[in-house]
């Protein structure tokens, strides 16, 4: 045989705190005479006149505390902490202020001849050591009521919470591992975007640089964001530069933590090359272009990347201005092979003249 326990629930806080309740149970008398061993009883959050236990004598009564309709946290045992501190504190100054007067009263009697020099400094001694206890509980007692404030939270700024992690009745431990905070605010009227910046792209960007950025749930409209800040660093591991941009959000279309396709108004470099993705060819001698020569032999030069544009790549080195490129050129092509370049077709005119 074991113990029998019953809750008795008052309702739900949230969802009929505003409803009338009744101010004590008219069943206690039969409660009693149950076979229930032990009662529980939610006591704070209907104001439960504790007199109406009488009615249970021959009940173990677990008496509840906890106001669930009451958003503020609910410290019970800091309240006694901070009880026991203000009783200490006052305490300490009354040893404190008879510790003055009788100070006071020992140097009187020194000036008069009447006692000692060495008893009077320890009546002094003595009032500076009661005075030190005080500042000490003093400080203990603030330490406290800071800890106390703690039990209102208000955000820190207008926002909307995006994340919470605690809810009415949940036990919230007193320093919390990282992490472990109650809500998250976000204030998404302006978001801040994040950017791995790769390499070749770091001297083209400067605080105050312009991009767009759009999003996977609507890819066809853009959002203007401007560069606020560079790590000045390159990761080791991405080859990235981490930059941070600012995006206006005031009619709250962007979500925050989500992803973004970012592109940069960057200018064209001065002389730069441009040519097709598909002129480029990539094996096991590296990245090459195919050119011919005034003789039509085929010379493969090395070049390196400026920009991947997307539709066109800019060339940073290893093309010039006069050199003609092969647009798509074969798997097999080499050095030395001989091409023959097709002229344009002549224009005719309405008269069918050449």
């Amino acid at each position: 045989t074991g113990t029998t326990a019953l809750h008795i629930c008052f309702g739900y806080a949230l969802v009929h705190g505003n409803t009338v309740k009744p101010k004590a149970y008219d069943f206690l008398a039969e409660l009693n005479r149950s076979r229930v061993d032990v009662i529980s009883v939610e006591a704070a959050q209907p104001n439960l006149d504790p007199s109406i236990l009488a009615e249970l004598p021959d009940k173990i009564i677990m008496y509840g505390v906890l106001d669930l309709s009451d958003p503020e946290i609910e410290t019970p045992e800091l309240d006694q902490q901070l009880l026991q501190a203000q009783a200490e504190l006052a305490s300490a100054k009354s040893n404190a202020a008879l510790a003055t007067t009788t100070a006071k009263r020992w140097q009187a009697l020194l000036a008069n001849d009447a006692v000692s020099r060495q008893e009077a400094e320890e009546k002094t001694g003595d009032l500076t050591t009661k005075q030190s206890v005080v500042n000490a509980l003093q400080a203990n007692l603030d330490r406290f009521q800071a800890l106390k404030r703690f039990t209102r939270i208000v955000a820190p700024f207008d926002g909307v919470v995006t994340a919470r992690s605690t809810d009415v009745g949940a036990l919230i431990n007193v320093g919390g591992a990282p992490g472990s905070e109650l809500f998250v605010v976000s204030d998404v009227r302006k978001l801040r975007v994040y950017v791995s910046l790769p390499q070749n792209y770091v001297s083209t960007v400067r605080l105050g640089s312009k991009a767009r950025l759009t999003v996977p749930e609507n890819p066809t409209k853009s959002h203007a964001a401007t560069v606020q800040s560079l790590s000045q660093a390159i990761n080791a591991a991405s080859g990235s530069m981490l930059i941070q941009l600012a995006a206006n959000n005031a009619n709250g279309e962007l979500l925050p933590g989500g992803f973004a396709h970012v592109s940069f108004d960057l200018p064209r470099a001065a002389g730069a090359l441009s040519i097709p993705p598909s002129a480029l060819i990539f094996n096991k001698s590296g990245l090459r272009v195919s050119t011919v020569g005034a003789d039509g032999k085929v010379q493969l030069k090395t070049v390196t990347v400026a920009r991947d544009l997307g539709s066109v790549i800019e060339i940073a080195t290893g093309l010039s201005a006069d050199d003609r490129v092969i647009e798509s050129p074969p798997d097999g092509i080499s050095d030395g092979d001989t091409v023959r370049v097709a002229s344009a077709e002549p224009k005719v005119d309405a008269a069918g003249k050449r």
